[in-house]
């Protein structure tokens, strides 16, 4: 089975024009700053792009990127349990912009908060939304903030977020049918 190679950030730079990127982070988050030349492929849609990304990787090679290579590494895991080679950026577009490369933001595009600011503030919304019902309505509410804390812990020890999973479907991070077909068709040619 193929394996996932990790690409540094100065060396992505170094060979852009020769890659395919596909950037699987939502479009929200694709939108506030990407690598230049991305398509945008977010993870949950990969299984159903598997033919595109099969016969773009036929003609070159494919180099996901995500935020952190989180999502990214798990995408290149997928693909490769379906015989697809992928590379993945290591540390993301993060690494890469603190290494002073180049993103595009797509004009008059509004920026959308990354995944992981999204759920920092959904779960410290839920504990403190949970700590205060506790106080005034009651003590009970307590589960709530003690449920946010352990999906976080297991999040933390699987390196997934269900959190993450469930904001990804609201509708700023989903992409428009259209972006997603002009992706697939761009692709294919």
């Amino acid at each position: 089975m193929p394996s996932a190679t990790a690409i540094h950030p100065d060396q992505a730079a170094a060979r852009l024009g020769d890659y395919i990127l596909i950037d699987v982070r939502t479009p929200g988050e694709y939108a506030s700053g990407h690598l230049p030349g991305a398509h945008n492929i977010p993870l949950d849609r990969l299984p159903a792009t598997l033919p595109t990304l099969r016969n773009a990787a036929d003609r070159g090679d494919l180099l996901l990127v995500c935020a952190s290579g989180a999502r990214s590494s798990r995408a290149c895991a997928t693909l490769a349990g379906h015989g697809i080679t992928a590379a993945n950026l290591s540390g993301g577009t993060q690494e890469w912009t603190r290494r002073g490369h180049e993103v595009h933001r797509p004009e008059g595009g509004r920026a959308t908060w990354g995944m992981e600011r999204q759920v920092r503030l959904a779960a410290g919304a839920l504990v403190l939304t949970g700590l205060i019902l506790a106080a005034l309505a009651h003590p009970a509410f307590q589960l709530l903030s003690a449920a946010v804390a352990a999906g976080l812990v297991f999040s933390a020890a699987t390196d997934t977020c269900g959190m993450a999973a469930v904001l990804s479907r609201l509708p700023h991070n989903r992409p428009r049918r259209s972006d997603l077909r002009a992706t697939l068709d761009t692709l294919n040619r």
